[in-house]
């Protein structure tokens, strides 16, 4: 019964990445359509990941109320709903308003899932957690590319993963009596705590010790991988004057090393703490980043470059999730991995956005060393958080 709990928290997982990948593929023929400016893909955007963050502040209470299966299965239900909503908006200004449920729901599933696995599973099992994300991702292009290639509607390619968000709701709610079971069997709790036990607050979460600066962390971390994800080609197309088809390839690697990364992590995850996983991702990232940057005539290396990144990140969000429990006590761990996410998506809003600033502004070029400052202050507060445990 164990393994069918996990296989279904997996199957949570990829819902979360399904929808991510999905207007990424389908804007260029959504917005001609609605007769709005390309650039509202952003707005779209901002309206998902404003509901993302308050949705993983309020993981916390809501655990705590309701259990994480029923928080997840809610969640999932959300995204689903959200998405038949695009499928059928008549208006950019209805896409909107069903942008929110999505992020609603996209930001509880984060935090509840990710507590509930730091705190009932080993590593091994975070870093393929966060590798089935990367498989929501791969393959919900392939849905759309379907729907607009076959059938020439995106509306079906929102509709399909609809369905199948539909479906992995009705597997977590089927699933709820393990959810329970596994909780009474991993932590055990007397009825005194349970009677003096209550969700944190916002601002005393926030007092915690060291809380500040894991959300910094978190940040920095998220503000890079979503840079190199977003403008990775652009770099390439400008610093090594190769086609736009081809830049795409080569950002996709990036992906694909993270993806790739974090299935090979879970292989060893277990026989290494999360801080050696965390430094040893870092160093693989710092190499990523030299190359991309190499002076020489080789383009291969900053492909290589690309990928390693990739690697680099791949085990550093994971272990910093899994660490959680450890760090601050599982009681409180719903709050922090809750405000961890919430940094995440901070991260995504406004450090990507400001490197769009420097590339319009300036160049492209500069991605390298905008990456290089956050990871920098990423090592500087994780090796903070070792000396002050």
């Amino acid at each position: 019964m164990a393994n069918v709990l996990l296989a279904v928290i997996y199957l949570a997982f990829i819902s979360l990445g399904l929808p991510d990948s999905l207007m990424g593929s389908a804007w260029p023929t959504m917005y001609p359509q609605y007769h709005v400016p390309v650039s509202y893909a952003g707005l779209v955007q901002i309206i998902i990941t404003a509901g993302t963050i308050i949705s993983s502040l309020l993981s916390d209470r809501l655990t705590f109320k309701l259990g994480a299966g029923k928080v997840v299965t809610v969640s999932v239900g959300l995204t689903a709903v959200a998405l038949l909503g695009f499928s059928f908006s008549p208006t950019f200004w209805i896409l909107c308003l069903c942008a929110i449920p999505y992020g609603l729901g996209a930001g509880a599933i984060d935090a509840a899932l990710n507590n509930y696995v730091a705190l009932h599973y080993s590593s091994r099992h975070m870093s393929w957690l966060h590798a089935m994300w990367g498989v929501g991702t791969v393959v919900s292009p392939s849905i759309m590319s379907y729907a607009l290639i076959e059938q020439h509607q995106w509306q079906l390619g929102y509709r399909y993963v609809s369905f199948i968000q539909i479906g992995i709701t009705v597997l977590v709610a089927l699933s709820l009596p393990l959810w329970a079971k596994r909780g009474r069997a991993t932590v055990e709790s007397s009825s005194e705590q349970k009677a003096s036990a209550k969700p944190l607050g916002l601002m005393a979460t926030l007092r915690l010790p060291l809380a500040k600066e894991v959300m910094l962390m978190f940040l920095c971390y998220c503000g890079l991988e979503g840079t190199v994800g977003l403008w990775a080609s652009t770099y390439a197309v400008q610093s090594r004057g190769i086609s736009a088809d081809q830049a795409a390839v080569w950002a996709s690697y990036f992906f694909l090393g993270i993806t790739g990364g974090r299935i090979a992590a879970g292989f060893i995850a277990d026989k290494f703490s999360d801080t050696f996983m965390i430094r040893l991702g870092s160093a693989v990232l710092f190499a990523g980043i030299l190359l991309t940057v190499n002076p020489t005539p080789y383009t291969v290396l900053t492909m290589l470059g690309l990928i390693l990144i990739g690697v680099g990140c791949a085990p550093i969000y994971p272990s910093i999730i899994h660490a959680t429990p450890e760090l601050f006590g599982e009681d409180k761990s719903q709050a922090i991995i809750g405000v961890q996410m919430a940094s995440a998506y901070v991260g995504y809003l406004v450090v990507v956005p400001v490197f769009g600033l420097i590339a319009r502004q300036i160049s492209a070029l500069w991605m390298p060393a905008y990456i290089l400052v956050f990871f920098l202050l990423m090592v500087g507060m994780h090796e903070f958080i070792q000396k002050k445990r």
